[in-house]
């Protein structure tokens, strides 16, 4: 069963909740869809629009892309595969500051 798509009143919770986590205060932004005639910042409106339309569309997008799997592998362990690290050019470098 597939998941209703977030009304904008979620997306708008969702959306200031990580911008607070961030420090990001959208009070600071002129209310309105008008852009601040002095800085030139936009809207609190349009930033809330464009942050729901990335929301609804690469973040879906990217959240469902998963890395190509070696050919002969089987479709079973595909997912699995997809999830692996990356491996690193220099390995020492990371290891060191594990220590």
């Amino acid at each position: 069963m597939a998941l209703p798509a977030p009304t904008d009143a979620e997306l708008d919770t969702a959306i200031k909740a990580r911008l607070a986590i961030l420090g990001i205060d959208l009070d600071q932004l002129p209310p309105g869809t008008t852009a601040d005639p002095e800085t030139g910042a936009p809207g609190r409106d349009t930033v809330m629009a464009s942050l729901r339309s990335f929301m609804r569309g690469s973040v879906a997008a990217l959240a469902a892309y998963q890395l190509p799997a070696p050919d002969g592998t089987s479709p079973a362990s595909e997912p699995a595969l997809s999830q692996q690290r990356a491996p690193m050019l220099y390995p020492s470098i990371a290891t060191e500051w594990r220590k």
